[in-house]
């Protein structure tokens, strides 16, 4: 009978191995504790979930027709979002060096009546977590010969897999794009768009000092305490921005290819104590490479 003691080397091996966080993975500790003097820790979380939740819904990769009642489309995605801001930086576990790459699958379903249901599944480049998309579409007026096609989308997306906080976005954008058939099979479509944004977050209770040793925790077990706190909480309702799109997408047969820019403007708010914060706009490009039946 072999000894156990291999197997359970092979297992701690693993544990350990897990527990590393990856470089792009969120620190929110970094932002600071809320209650310490005169900090700036509940504005900057402020900041950092509005960026996020920029980047996370800063594509769209889709005109404003619709598949039609029988049709699908599954698609894979990326995004390469760039931070304008030079005065914050994202609270990654290594020093954040952008663009943050964004891959993802998107899975689209066309219904009756020109309505078209669509998931996305995306993951953030270089970290654990992972972001989930559920969306629906409605053409209000798609495949006239002379007309634009018009849209209104509805969305709502969920970052997944994060350690101490929680992130919500929900948009609804309006969009406009005309197809044009380019000889037999291909076609061209170019397409525009407004999007609204709502971001909720939450912090779990934070530990601001991780880096202690087992001796300073064993020493003071009330330090433990007076170093952990939670962020305040941000409602959707006063944490808005726009979003505006363009882009161009092509078929040929059942092949899909697209490319589409986008840029979101998150303006400006005051904290507690009186201070504006200006939040620097966030752009991304966009690609897409798929099959549309």
């Amino acid at each position: 009978m072999r000894k156990p003691g291999r197997w359970v080397a092979i297992g701690v091996a693993l544990l350990c191995a897990t527990a590393v966080a990856d470089p792009n993975d969120f620190k929110v500790y970094q932002l600071g504790n809320p209650s310490a003097a005169s900090s700036d820790a509940n504005a900057k979380f402020r900041v950092f979930a509005r960026e996020l939740g920029a980047a996370l819904t800063s594509a769209s990769l889709m005109p404003a027709e619709t598949l039609g009642h029988a049709a699908f489309s599954v698609t894979a995605e990326l995004s390469l979002v760039d931070f304008k801001s030079q005065d914050f930086q994202l609270p990654t576990e290594r020093a954040f060096t952008g663009p943050l790459l964004i891959p993802s699958v998107h899975f689209r379903k066309g219904l009756p009546f020109s309505f078209e249901l669509g998931a996305r599944a995306a993951w953030i480049d270089r970290s654990r977590m992972g972001a989930g998309t559920m969306e629906v579409k409605w053409a209000v007026n798609e495949g006239f010969a002379f007309l634009p096609d018009l849209c209104a989308r509805g969305f709502g997306t969920r970052l997944l897999n994060s350690r101490d906080f929680d992130l919500t976005v929900a948009g609804l954008d309006l969009g406009i794009g005309k197809q044009f058939a380019v000889g037999g099979m291909i076609t061209l479509t170019p397409y525009a768009g407004w999007n609204h944004v709502w971001v909720s977050a939450s912090s779990n209770n934070v530990d601001f000092n991780p880096g202690r040793t087992n001796a300073e925790a064993i020493a003071s077990k009330s330090a433990q305490l007076q170093d952990t706190n939670v962020f305040d909480e941000l409602s959707m309702s006063a944490n808005t921005h726009n979003r505006f799109y363009g882009g161009l997408r092509f078929i040929g047969g059942v092949l899909q290819i697209g490319a589409e820019v986008s840029y979101s403007v998150l303006g400006k708010f005051t904290d507690k104590g009186g201070k504006e914060w200006n939040m620097a706009p966030v752009a991304t490009y966009n690609f897409t490479l798929g099959l549309d039946f």
